[in-house]
């Protein structure tokens, strides 16, 4: 496929993430997609790892979100936070050992960003 093909795409590979740039609200920059966290019971993405910041790879942090604060800007073809950056960088994230996603971690990030509760278990 093209570079100029994808911007056309409605659906992105989980391993090109990295492609996807993520704006703030005010049209700067923040960085990228990271990973997509999608509900195995649904295949839905309910979280995208967004990573900023650093130099060369070093001082980058990752920042969980849930997907549903994420605008879609179809003609620059990038996400756009829908949320303050300041709220952003303040929430939870890392910067080199991934926490365990599991449901009490999915809770801390919803509770943070004022969200509702997304069940993970498989039942």
């Amino acid at each position: 496929m093209a570079d100029t093909d994808q911007a056309a795409q409605l659906l992105i590979q989980s391993n090109r993430a990295d492609t996807m740039q993520v704006d703030s609200r005010d049209g700067d920059r923040i960085g990228h997609v990271h990973a997509y966290m999608i509900q195995k019971r649904t295949g839905h993405a309910l979280y995208v790892i967004l990573a900023f910041g650093g130099l060369m790879g070093i001082g980058k942090a990752f920042y969980p979100l849930p997907f549903k604060l994420l605008g879609y800007n179809p003609v620059e073809d990038r996400y756009v936070v829908t949320i303050d950056h300041r709220v952003l960088e303040g929430g939870p994230s890392w910067a080199s050992n991934a926490p365990d996603f599991d449901q009490a971690y999915a809770d801390r990030v919803a509770h943070y960003y004022g969200v509702g509760r997304k069940d993970l278990t498989l039942g």
